[in-house]
């Protein structure tokens, strides 16, 4: 049996996997007449509860997510991606104009460089290997397996990983320490990370925010290099630039509009 709801009842996807969509789960949870369905990219093993509805994986490109959508009478889609997750950005973007959906994405706010920083910037992973140069490094990777692999064709630097999930299969790397740990990290336990390893450049991709600011601090504080990769384009539509308290009021108000 299918169950009808009042014209006024919204159906919304939430495309997270961020502290940003979490933030936005809980507050939407507390509107009426919202039902929300957070979707996960599924990298995680083992996700955080957000206490709303979740599924986790892909959808299948663009024809799948239209499927999907349709098939859940979705009205609205907001974006909540992390910054680098720009395939599921466009893919949800052209799913939005076949749909004829309204959708929203929201954007973290880029990091802003000091004089004092040591940033040399590349828009890579591949060319974050080259940059590294061919005198072995003690380096630190702040990602998971996918981008470290292409660490691999540099294997003469000694690499310290740190992930959310083990390294799964190892990578075929002979001076290399895995380290499992989910963040925010406070700016001492950075500061302890990069001098008990004796770190001397720091990889990272520019996903901006305040949670994980406090290693590029330490980075800063003990003259470290950073190799920062640029964020990659993202597609053309409405955008919430910071989910401060203003940020917040407006989706809520456009969420509220729908």
């Amino acid at each position: 049996m299918c169950l009808q709801t009042s014209s006024h009842h919204k159906r919304l996807l939430l495309l997270g996997g961020t502290l940003e969509a979490r933030r936005i789960a809980a507050q939407l949870a507390t509107l009426p007449m919202i039902t929300l369905t957070l979707s996960l990219a599924g990298r995680t093993r083992a996700p955080i509860d957000n206490g709303v509805t979740t599924r986790s994986g892909g959808f299948g490109g663009v024809d799948g997510l239209v499927h999907w959508l349709k098939d859940h009478h979705i009205d609205a889609i907001i974006v909540a991606t992390h910054p680098f997750a720009a395939q599921m950005a466009h893919n949800a973007c052209e799913a939005a104009r076949r749909t004829g959906l309204p959708i929203m994405r929201i954007n973290r706010p880029g990091w802003q460089r000091s004089p004092d920083d040591r940033w040399l910037e590349c828009d890579s992973t591949e060319q974050a290997v080259t940059l590294l140069g061919k005198t072995p490094r003690r380096v630190l990777l702040t990602f998971g397996r996918q981008q470290a692999a292409h660490f691999e064709a540099a294997p003469w630097h000694h690499y310290v990983v740190r992930s959310i999930d083990p390294i799964d299969p190892p990578l075929a790397l002979p001076h290399v320490d895995n380290l499992i740990a989910r963040g925010p990290f406070s700016l001492e336990e950075e500061r302890r990370l990069l001098r008990e390893h004796a770190i001397d450049v720091l990889i990272t991709k520019h996903s901006g925010g305040a949670a994980t600011w406090p290693k590029l601090v330490a980075a800063r504080e003990q003259g470290i290099d950073v190799i920062m990769i640029r964020r990659p384009a993202m597609p053309d539509i409405p955008v919430v630039d910071s989910l401060d308290e203003t940020g917040m009021t407006r989706l809520v108000a456009w969420v509220s509009a729908l």
